[in-house]
């Protein structure tokens, strides 16, 4: 897109920017279907008055708002031109990460078009990148680093990213398998009173590795890479007496590790693996009393050489915008009451009777 001089005058105080949409890009395309994604950025900037013209679009109002209008063009730009359509959710990103870089919140080393043009894994007719800015460097850390935690509130994509990676990392031959574990922790409910077998009663925890697996592999392929042991998916307890080499191993759910079996966990890397750690430190399961393993190895392991933390937040959830509002929401509600997800941290409501 090309920032043009204009003949018209904005009046005193207001500037005024005026830019090309190049002839290979449709309007529609820029401005969404039914204007959109334009709406998206005329609610976004209120104070700026955006014209569209035929393939020219001006902007007129505070000549900071009217810079970031431009920039936001200028990076949907940048990512039609890979061929990738925009969305309203991106463009929502996109507006937000130019904010953050301007206000000072973010170092701005990458664009939005940097961030949203990452692929990671292309799959039976869709492509897996990152949608904010900490999911790109999480993405990035688990390239450069050999252990990972991603650590965030759910939603943020930590456990999916790290399977688009596992599994890029399979098919590049970089490991020859790949591990997935998660504890079997019981989050309110007794495994004792489902029905089944025990690898039936523990299948429920591990559910959410093979739907996300789906959704990277060919269905098909799955049990026969599965009997092979080219892809394992086990609980947690399953690892101890083990080293892990040649494999890209995931523990999930590790906020509901104790201490004794992170250190456990940690110790099975073998040469030319890699792990990744994800959890969220805000949703426990452990009985009362029981220290959290995650919030425990963040103290332990800082500074540690080729370990990384990245920390994801509520801007990261890429599922439905309420599911941010509502991690928002508990957080501000445990700053207020001194609790955790809603309950005493002591496990007591405020009758002093013990929680459910």
């Amino acid at each position: 897109m090309t920032q043009t001089p204009t003949a018209h005058t904005p009046a005193q105080g207001k500037a005024r920017v005026q830019f090309t949409v190049p002839a290979q890009h449709s309007m529609v395309t820029v401005l969404g279907s039914g204007d959109s994604l334009l709406r998206v950025i005329e609610k976004a900037f209120p104070g700026a008055d955006i014209h569209v013209r035929g393939n020219e679009i001006s902007a007129v109002g505070d000549a900071t708002e009217v810079a970031l209008v431009s920039r936001v063009f200028d990076e949907m730009m940048l990512v039609l031109r890979t061929g990738q359509p925009m969305t309203e959710d991106a463009v929502e990103r996109s507006i937000a990460m130019l904010r953050a870089s301007d206000s000072g919140e973010s170092d701005g080393q990458e664009t939005p078009a940097q961030v949203l043009t990452q692929n990671i894994l292309s799959s039976r007719g869709r492509t897996i990148r990152p949608k904010t800015l900490n999911q790109k460097r999480y993405v990035d850390a688990i390239d450069k680093h050999t252990i990972v935690f991603g650590i965030g509130p759910a939603g943020t994509g930590k456990t999916y990213l790290a399977m688009a990676k596992a599994v890029q990392a399979l098919q590049s031959k970089q490991v020859n398998r790949i591990i997935l574990t998660r504890p079997a922790v019981e989050a309110g409910e007794r495994l004792g009173f489902l029905p089944g077998t025990l690898y039936e009663k523990i299948d429920p925890y591990l559910r959410p590795l093979y739907d996300a697996l789906h959704d990277m592999l060919d269905p098909d392929s799955i049990p026969r890479l599965m009997a092979a042991g080219t892809i394992e998916v086990a609980p947690l307890a399953y690892m101890r007496g083990r080293t892990l080499n040649d494999a890209f191993i995931i523990l999930d759910e590790a906020q509901n590790t104790s201490p004794e079996q992170m250190k456990m966990f940690l110790t099975r890397l073998g040469f030319d693996s890699k792990i990744v750690i994800t959890g969220d430190v805000t949703q426990v399961d452990l009985p009362d009393g029981t220290k959290s393993g995650l919030r425990q190895v963040q103290d332990i392991l800082d500074g540690v050489d080729d370990v990384h933390f990245s920390r994801l937040s509520s801007h990261d959830v890429v599922r439905h915008k309420l599911v941010g509002r509502i991690v928002d929401a508990y957080e501000k509600y445990d700053s207020r009451h001194g609790t955790e997800n809603g309950t005493h941290k002591g496990g007591r409501n405020r009758s002093g009777h013990k929680g459910k």
